[in-house]
């Protein structure tokens, strides 16, 4: 009996040391198979895109890769992130319908979404504006009555709505023209069909970037827009085993490096750090 004891008091130690022990629909899942499916944008600037080397980059694609490893490690795996290409509408049907495992796709965590999916600790902090060509606008109150650009189906979508109507604008519904992605959103904007894009200022800056000094950001924030990683329902272990790895991301310095290469004051995105990832003792 006190062999027993003894050993099991021996592998509890061992256990201890090695740190948090997972099990769960995914997390044993994504152990056997060594692969964790990452749905990701693939045409949000600096988000996750593909570059002129027809790479698949960006803030998005760095942080699920890293993720991705610590995870591994913490099984003593060496994973793959197997990259799957989703929207604004499949990033959360695709979790509910197990094609992938994890959703890091510029996913703001909203109560209403909540109801489908669960999703990690925030990762990322970003608010909404409105983007217009230079020098046409001053405030968000010169918007009243005009047209805006935004994506179908997206809180960025409402946010725009409830914008136009607390400007006093009678036909603020029809006044937001919704397109399928942001390029026809930008492209709108290009060709003058809308005064301005509204949805997250991130995903401004990367679009106004590629055209320096022909856009601008008008306004304050009008919206306040929390990232999360988008996970499986009632999947607690696997949501834990993520917000480990973002937790410790943040304490050794290596989400900030990820941050600056792509926000940081050396790029074309430059958007301060203002806020904290929440950390657990």
């Amino acid at each position: 009996m006190k062999k027993i004891l003894a050993g099991f008091l021996v592998a509890l130690v061992v256990m201890t040391i090695a740190g948090p022990v997972f099990a769960g629909a995914t997390y044993d899942k994504v152990a056997k198979s060594g692969v964790v499916r990452v749905g990701m944008m693939y045409n949000s600037i600096p988000a996750a895109y593909f570059n002129d080397k027809n790479e698949w980059v960006g803030f998005d694609v760095d942080i699920a890769e890293e993720v991705v490893r610590r995870i591994g490690a913490s099984m003593g795996k060496d994973l793959k992130a197997e990259r799957i290409k989703v929207n604004n509408k499949t990033r959360i049907s695709f979790l509910t319908s197990d094609q992938i495992d994890m959703s890091v796709a510029n996913m703001t965590h909203k109560r209403e979404r909540d109801r489908t999916i669960d999703f990690s600790i925030t990762y990322f902090f970003d608010g909404q504006k409105v983007l217009a060509k230079k020098g046409k606008f001053k405030a968000l109150k010169d918007f009243k009555g005009k047209k805006l650009a935004s994506m179908q189906g997206t809180t960025s979508e409402k946010n725009a709505m409830e914008l136009l109507k607390k400007l006093g604008d009678p036909n603020a519904t029809k006044n937001v023209i919704s397109f399928q992605d942001e390029p026809s959103c930008f492209l709108a904007l290009q060709q003058d069909k809308v005064a301005g894009w509204s949805t997250d200022s991130t995903i401004l800056l990367g679009y106004a970037a590629k055209e320096p000094g022909k856009y601008e950001l008008v306004g304050d924030f009008f919206s306040s827009e929390p990232y999360g990683i988008g996970v499986p329902q009632n999947d607690s272990d696997w949501r834990d085993a993520i917000n480990f790895a973002i937790q410790d991301m943040w304490a050794d310095g290596t989400y900030k490096k990820i941050y600056d290469k792509w926000y940081g004051p050396k790029t074309p995105y430059y958007f301060p750090l203002t806020e904290e990832i929440e950390m657990w003792p």
